[in-house]
């Protein structure tokens, strides 16, 4: 049950009911609300809502909803969300494997997410994983906090560098694209990735580098796509995940692929923690103490499991890729403006800019509609 005393509402006299399950960054985000009519109902408390608090906070009137990607928006509350007059859910998130868009879309339920907004905050959030791990930062952190550092050593915390070595990408998405561009072109990193379908832009990118790297005697990156997955797990010295979520993705990454990788490679997770079958993650970095991984999500969330935190070779983040001051308001910014347009019934256009987010003019378009086409809505 959800605390009385822990719900703010803004805007009283709107003429809509919008639901924020938890308090967004900034306050442009209540200023397009409040702008388009809408009172918004929001609950500034750090519990997380399960199905019968979000039903609870629905109530027998509610017209839109912000919401999170850790609340489960299946069918049952979907259902009451529909019968309560629910127009559109507005996911503070990209990912949307925690709500039910078949179901959504028969109930005649918009559902918006927030993309392109968090592109560069995850893609920073992952290669800082990347060098906590190879280079040992957390450990070293916890080594000093200690008190065992007694001076210099020749063999105190040796990691690795990773120039000219072989970075893996499951995904090259907008953020994977990032991630590569950054370390191809820092490191002289050669990538390797796993895509639907080629990314000539990456390609065409990377081999620019290329030419200019070698013009001036530095590191020459190259670039290659893959459609065999093993051979992505045996080649890489960094492998980083960031595809987008889906139930054919669970356990993607097992003993028999873990196996395959090299002994001191490095594994980072910034995608969806069920991507990996962490207790198979923990018995090979127990067997492989060279191998090292960073997480920003996990398996179960918000439980770890046991043994995952006891580890020395594993750096741990509370799924912060997205938790920048400028990304999180651009995501509620965003978010905001799907959910008023929705009820507005505002024409379906991606056609915005972060600019536009933080300081621009308020567009009269929804940005980001998911189910557009299965709910028939106009675009232009």
């Amino acid at each position: 049950m959800t605390h009385t005393e822990a719900w703010k509402i803004h805007h009283p006299e709107g003429k809509y009911r919008v639901l924020a399950t938890k308090r967004l960054v900034g306050e442009r985000w209540l200023e397009v609300l409040s702008t388009f009519d809408c009172r918004v109902e929001i609950y500034d408390a750090e519990e997380m809502f399960g199905e019968a608090e979000l039903i609870e906070a629905i109530g027998t009137r509610c017209d839109g909803a912000l919401g999170q990607l850790n609340e489960p928006w299946n069918e049952r509350v979907l259902t009451h969300f529909a019968a309560a007059g629910g127009k559109v859910i507005s996911t503070y998130a990209v990912g949307v494997n925690n709500i039910d868009l078949a179901c959504a879309s028969r109930l005649g339920i918009a559902v918006c997410n927030t993309p392109g907004v968090l592109t560069e905050a995850t893609a920073e959030l992952a290669l800082a994983l990347v060098f906590a791990a190879i280079r040992r930062i957390a450990e070293g952190d916890r080594y000093m906090r200690e008190g065992r550092f007694l001076g210099w050593l020749p063999h105190l915390m040796l990691g690795r560098q990773i120039t000219g070595r072989t970075l893996g990408l499951f995904g090259a998405g907008r953020i994977g694209q990032t991630v590569a561009r950054a370390l191809a072109g820092g490191f002289g990193m050669n990538v390797l990735y796993f895509n639907p379908h080629p990314r000539p832009e990456l390609e065409n990118y990377v081999s620019d580098l290329a030419a200019l790297a070698k013009k001036h005697g530095q590191p020459v990156p190259s670039v290659r796509h893959t459609e065999d997955l093993d051979e992505l797990f045996v080649q890489s010295d960094i492998l980083v995940l960031l595809s987008s979520y889906s139930p054919a993705l669970h356990h993607l990454v097992g003993a028999r692929r873990l196996a395959l990788m090299k002994p001191a490679a490095v594994l980072v997770n910034a995608s969806r923690g069920p991507v990996i079958d962490e207790a198979s993650l923990i018995a090979h970095l127990k067997n492989h103490p060279e191998f090292t991984a960073g997480l920003d999500v996990f398996e179960f969330e918000p439980r770890m499991v046991d043994g995952l935190t006891e580890l020395p070779n594993i750096v741990l983040s509370p799924h912060t890729g997205s938790a920048t001051l400028e990304s999180r308001s651009n995501m509620a910014t965003l978010a905001a403006l799907n959910c008023a347009g929705v009820l507005s019934h505002w024409p379906a256009n991606t056609a915005f800019s972060t600019t536009d987010l933080a300081t621009g003019p308020m567009r009269k378009l929804v940005p980001s509609l998911l189910n557009a086409k299965e709910l028939s809505w106009p675009a232009t």
